[in-house]
C-alpha cells in the first residue's frame, strides 16, 4: 500500500493510516463496514462497546456457523481488532486537531481495510514436520470529513 485510495480536499479533511497491523482482515473489514458514515465520537462509542462485549459487529460475509448476537444476527466481539481501529481513528482525530479542524463535527467519510504483507511462518507437526503457518497483516485507511 503505497498511499491513500482517495483524494481529498485538505482544507475539510483529516487522514491517518495503520500498516502492517497484525489483526485479522477479515473482522477489520466486518468493522469497517460497521463503521463507516459514523460521526467519530459514536464510532469510538461502538468500539469500546465491541471491546467490552457489549455490542456484537455483524457478519456480513462468511457468515456459516456464526452464532447470532442479540439485536445483531450474525455476528462477533473482534477485540482486538476493534482495539487497532480505535488507536488509528484516534490518530485521525489528532492530525484533524493539529490542523485547526474541529473532530466534534467530523464523520469517517472513508474507513477501508487491505490485506498488507504476509509474515512466513511454520508450525512444528508430529512426526518431524512443519505446517505452513502464516501471519496475516492489515492496512486501515481512515478519512475524516468535516460535515456542514
Amino acid at each position: 500500500m503505497a498511499g491513500y485510495t482517495v483524494t481529498t480536499d485538505p482544507d475539510v479533511t483529516a487522514k491517518a493510516i495503520g500498516k502492517e497491523l497484525p489483526i485479522s482482515p477479515k473482522h477489520s473489514r466486518e468493522i469497517c463496514t460497521m463503521i463507516r458514515g459514523m460521526d467519530v465520537e459514536e464510532a469510538k462509542k461502538a468500539l469500546a462497546e465491541v471491546m467490552d462485549l457489549k455490542k456484537a459487529v455483524p457478519m456480513k460475509r462468511f457468515k456459516k456457523r456464526v452464532s447470532h448476537k442479540p439485536g445483531v444476527g450474525p455476528g462477533r466481539y473482534p477485540q482486538k481488532a476493534a482495539a487497532a481501529i480505535l488507536k488509528v481513528i484516534e490518530s485521525a482525530e489528532a492530525n484533524a486537531e493539529y490542523k485547526g479542524l474541529d473532530p466534534e463535527v467530523m464523520v469517517l467519510a472513508t474507513v477501508s481495510a487491505s490485506l498488507g504483507r504476509t509474515m512466513p511462518g511454520h508450525r512444528p507437526r508430529a512426526q518431524g514436520r512443519a505446517t505452513q503457518w502464516d501471519q496475516q497483516t492489515v492496512n486501515v485507511e481512515v478519512v475524516l470529513e468535516e460535515v456542514e
